[in-house]
């Protein structure tokens, strides 16, 4: 099906393309990536009168370091964070967007788009969360940095304003002795995960966890923050039981719905698979050793 008649603009700035969302209000809609909003265009389910599209504006698509901050311009491309030498810094983002739908998909979808979409199936919002980015936005006269926490509302919605556009999205470099890894359990590579997980320890030393953040996706309307399986690790030596008791409260804390990805309780177990594997490559990459992962599909585990 084709999208319903359409006006379209293409912005020069990010300010510009605030103010003229500011003034169309809900009749229009700003183009990043696409990826999910032309389908639902092709649908008929959505249907803007104006599209201003942000894909020529200067400098939104890079991705630098500064004075250990990882700074990611919001229409930078999936594959461009799974190739970025940055994301060999947090091997998180790599586990993430090389896993991201298929290499189309990769190419085209943006992060900024990822985050203010707020799709609770998302792979984005909980890795963000892990290494406790935040979300730096614009409107047509100023700026505003939002702990990502407060930017995720609910299910497709966000703090962001009328007009209010995200700019970037910043994450500190974490500590040399971090590790950090993203688990998501597929039924095949194209869809969305039944159950993801992403973890990040800070170690005191090679076995003492000194701090741990863990946030499971696609269990809830938004990331649930697994705030009992970090209490489990914190300050205690990670040993295969403290893990196991870990991902086994994740497992208890997460309250999925049965849907077409699976039923709640074959999602709670997968919760507890992906905790666990999280934990211990993130553990392994706390020791400095080069883990690679890559998301998981039915009949692998």
């Amino acid at each position: 099906m084709y999208p319903a008649a359409f006006r379209y603009y293409r912005a020069a700035t990010l300010e510009e393309a605030a103010s003229i969302l500011s003034q169309a209000g809900d009749e229009a809609r700003p183009l990043a990536g696409g990826q999910s909003l032309i389908p639902l265009m092709k649908l008929r389910l959505v249907r803007p009168a104006l599209l201003v599209d942000l894909n020529s504006i200067p400098g939104l698509s890079s991705i630098k370091s500064e004075q250990g901050v990882v700074r990611i311009g919001a229409l930078a491309r999936h594959a461009q964070l799974a190739d970025s030498e940055l994301s060999q810094l947090i091997p998180i983002l790599h586990d993430c967007a090389a896993g991201i739908a298929d290499a189309q998909v990769r190419s085209r979808g943006t992060i900024g788009g990822s985050l203010a979409e707020a799709d609770p199936s998302g792979d984005w919002a909980p890795v963000m969360l892990a290494l406790s980015a935040e979300v730096r936005t614009q409107n047509s006269k100023q700026q505003r940095t939002i702990a990502l926490g407060d930017f995720l509302k609910d299910a497709y919605t966000t703090a962001l304003a009328n007009g209010e556009l995200v700019r970037e999205v910043a994450v500190k470099v974490p500590a040399k002795n971090s590790g950090g890894a993203y688990i998501a359990f597929k039924r095949c590579a194209s869809v969305y995960a039944s159950a993801s997980a992403a973890v990040q320890l800070t170690m005191a030393d090679r076995s003492t966890c000194e701090q741990a953040h863990i946030y499971l996706g696609c269990v809830g309307l938004v990331p649930l923050h697994a705030t009992a399986a970090e209490a489990e690790l914190r300050g205690r030596e990670l040993t295969k039981e403290r893990i196991s008791a870990a991902a086994e409260a994740a497992m208890e804390a997460a309250a999925p719905h049965s849907d077409m990805r699976g039923s709640a309780e074959y999602k709670k177990v997968l919760v507890k698979h992906v905790v666990k594997k999280g934990l211990e490559v993130s553990l392994r990459r706390s020791r400095g050793e080069q883990v690679e992962v890559s998301h998981e599909y039915v009949g692998r585990i």
